[in-house]
């Protein structure tokens, strides 16, 4: 029978340890995947496999080398907002990204907070979002929001989740939790379950449960696609999950988008047959 993330409250519970700091610790590494078909998208020597788009210069063309590989990392500069894209598409999968920060950051978001990401199941034209990326499901990277899930659609149901959420504060946004009201959203975001209720968009921003480590550090962070749900994990957190995530396939986008950020790993993984 084909799993869903409201299959199971009670498996999550059987996996959730609460830590004294308030985060949700579970283990990623439950998930039941075919580590022998596991495919490295990173060869730690160039781009092979991917494809760059610059905003406002197209497919391949990235005069101010935005995205370089060097002493085996990616190196996205952040200086144009853009992305490197997958040549293949990919459903049914953990995908591992290993990350940090650089300390550059890039007018219009020089002094805000650094802010990348991972577009999932993109589909449709290069730059048909904002002229910049193709149509996907994020997940966010962003000081204080990495793991937050962003809706980058057309504004119809053809790009959509559904996540449990909790009660709305006023002013708040929408926060997952386990167990909560489900909500589906076809644009905007679900936050992840411990974003700051004070978070600012200013550069360095660090919440008081906040699961990213400091500038400079690395980070891994898995996104399980298993069918149409979407569950993240960051340094081995549960930190969000959607369901009925429209689509539920398509290539792989990590974006450029005005801070320097480096990749070391990239790799996806089949889930095992069910």
């Amino acid at each position: 029978m084909k799993r869903t993330l409201l299959l199971s409250i009670a498996l999550l519970s059987s996996l959730i340890i609460i830590e004294g700091c308030g985060t949700v610790k579970t283990n990623s590494s439950q998930v039941k995947t075919d580590q022998s078909k596991a495919i490295s998208l990173f060869n730690g020597k160039d781009l092979s496999g991917w494809y760059t788009f610059v905003k406002g210069r197209g497919t391949g063309i990235d005069p101010k080398q935005v995205f370089t590989v060097s002493d085996g990392l990616i190196k996205i500069s952040g200086e144009e907002y853009g992305c490197i894209t997958t040549n293949e598409e990919y459903s049914d999968y953990k995908l591992i990204v290993e990350f940090k920060w650089g300390p550059r950051t890039f007018a219009p978001r020089v002094d805000r907070a650094r802010d990348n990401g991972i577009l999932l199941h993109s589909t449709g034209e290069d730059g048909g979002y904002s002229g910049t990326w193709m149509y996907s499901i994020e997940c966010q990277i962003i000081e204080g929001g990495t793991g937050d899930f962003l809706v980058v659609g057309d504004g119809t149901d053809k790009f959509s989740l559904t996540s449990n959420v909790a009660p709305k504060k006023p002013g708040g946004g929408n926060v997952y939790m386990p167990g909560g009201q489900p909500l589906t959203i076809n644009k905007g975001r679900i936050d992840w379950f411990a974003r700051d209720p004070n978070w600012k968009d200013v550069l360095g921003f660090r919440g008081e449960k906040d699961v990213e480590k400091e500038v400079g550090k690395w980070n891994r962070i898995e996104c399980i696609a298993d069918g149409d749900n979407l569950t993240v994990y960051l340094n081995g957190v549960l930190v969000n999950q959607a369901y009925r995530v429209k689509p539920s396939r398509g290539k792989i986008q990590i974006q450029s988008e005005g801070a320097e950020m480096f990749v070391r790993k990239v790799e996806v993984i089949p889930l095992a047959a069910k």
